[in-house]
């Protein structure tokens, strides 16, 4: 699994390396950016976590890097012709199963 380094005030980098977080491209790519995590998938990305943005260097390069994260997955979106909704995957209908203390 891919993943950018954390960023805090010990680590902090203005921009992630090119081309390291390709939206839509994978089921496995991730991007974090302080708490915030951009887990990759074909048809998603699913946003976990939060981020607080500081008034200092570590925030800007962190809102730097939000930015770009954002602009490269609406680059991806804008060129593409897109359906009205992703399609749910169905559910799996409960099964019964032998009581394996019976």
């Amino acid at each position: 699994m891919q993943e950018d380094k954390h960023l805090d005030k010990r680590h902090a980098k203005a921009e992630a390396p090119p081309n390291s977080f390709s939206p839509f491209a994978d089921d496995a790519g991730v991007r974090t950016i302080g708490a915030l995590s951009f887990e990759n998938g074909t048809d998603r990305i699913a946003l976990h976590g939060s981020l607080d943005l500081t008034r200092d260097k570590t925030g800007l390069a962190q809102a730097r890097l939000l930015k770009q994260t954002l602009d490269a997955i609406v680059k991806v979106l804008e060129g593409e012709d897109l359906p009205e909704a992703v399609a749910e995957a169905p559910e799996a209908a409960p099964k019964s199963v032998p009581n394996p203390f019976a």
